[in-house]
């Protein structure tokens, strides 16, 4: 079973850098795609970044491209999410996602998995 935990979340000032870690604590690791979604407070949950399971595609929403990097270990059954030159849009709930499909013609992701998130916030 994959269960995902998140950390890595907290406070920074616009401009700072963070980086989010989603470890899989259940028997088996992800054998898929992974990402990260995020939602902020009054909006819907969306798309922010995406990996195959080799690491050799990664995908982003048009939003943090350039800012943020999507990486993996698969060794150590985590997934990554480097912030950089975060903004106070950027504030959220983050979200660890497993497993499912991503769509590349379209940039969408749909996972099966999910994890509990962690909050993000960058004040101005």
């Amino acid at each position: 079973q994959v269960q995902l935990v998140e950390s890595g979340g907290g406070l920074v000032q616009a401009g700072g850098s963070l980086r989010l870690s989603c470890a899989d604590s259940g028997r088996t690791f992800s054998s898929g795609a992974m990402g990260w979604f995020r939602q902020a407070p009054g909006k819907e949950r969306e798309f922010v970044a995406a990996i195959t399971w080799s690491g050799g595609s990664t995908y982003y929403a048009d939003s943090v491209k350039g800012r943020f990097t999507i990486s993996r270990d698969n060794a150590k059954n985590t997934v990554y999410l480097q912030m950089n030159s975060l903004k106070p849009e950027d504030t959220a709930v983050y979200y660890c996602a497993a497993g499912g499909t991503i769509y590349s013609s379209s940039t969408t992701y749909y996972p099966t998995y999910w994890g509990q998130g962690t909050q993000v916030t960058v004040s101005s």
